[in-house]
């Protein structure tokens, strides 16, 4: 049920309250997902009557979430009364730009000093992901990134993750070191025995060669388990 000051135009609601007028004077942080999601589709429907506030709140409700609105094809956004093309290309494009951003490959240089770093950067690209996928950050001396390179994609063996493939890229760029990452697409990142099996093969193998492998981070849905964190990066090489 619409309150007072949903009853109007948002034009017509007191300025500290409209979501683009709050979002430049107090930051996009101070706004509900509702709120945003207003901005994009910027305009209501004098029809009916309903703010973009309230096609956004429709909107939100029905696919749950951002994640929801993503997922959800232009098609199923217009079944909605009052998003047409224009509304549902608008939405689109929002969600594709944060996933643009959120995949956006490790820049050069970029220095590692917390597991967390690792985890804020690969945490969108793969927690959605429905196998597992298996990376490599190769550094230099100062433990800045010289990029990362993507190993293997499917369930995760010792045959699928060999010390070849990990390695021959950090000796062809010449890398001090390295960190492993991969996903658990079942959400919860503790490690299986065949992950501290390939962490194992993997430390024993960088030492062979002069190249410290310094952690194997497993991402899940929201969280993370390091390895070098639990202090076991030593351990699994014994």
């Amino acid at each position: 049920m619409k309150g007072a000051r949903d009853a109007y135009p948002i034009t017509e609601w007191p300025e500290g309250e409209r979501p683009r007028e709050k979002l430049l004077a107090q930051g996009p942080e101070a706004l509900s997902d509702a709120e945003l999601l207003a901005i994009v589709l910027r305009t209501g429907d004098a029809t009916s009557g309903k703010t973009a506030l309230d096609h956004a709140r429709q909107l939100i409700k029905k696919f749950e979430n951002f994640r929801g609105l993503a997922s959800a094809a232009a098609a199923e956004l217009c079944d909605l009364k009052g998003i047409g093309p224009a509304k549902a290309a608008a939405v689109k494009a929002a969600m594709e730009i944060s996933r643009r951003y959120a995949t956006e490959k490790l820049p050069q240089g970029k220095a590692f000093s917390r597991s967390a770093d690792v985890f804020a950067h690969f945490h969108q690209r793969l927690r959605d992901k429905k196998k597992e996928c298996f990376f490599i950050i190769l550094l230099d001396s100062k433990n800045r990134a010289i990029r990362e390179e993507r190993i293997s994609e499917g369930t995760l063996t010792s045959s699928l993750v060999h010390p070849r493939e990990a390695f021959t890229p950090a000796i062809r760029e010449s890398a001090a070191s390295l960190i492993l990452v991969h996903n658990h697409p079942s959400g919860d990142p503790t490690p299986s025995r065949e992950d501290e099996e390939i962490t194992r093969r993997l430390v024993e193998g960088g030492k062979l060669l002069g190249i410290g492998v310094l952690d194997h981070i497993i991402v899940g849905q929201g969280s993370y388990y390091s390895f070098a964190d639990r202090g076991s990066i030593g351990e699994t090489a014994k």
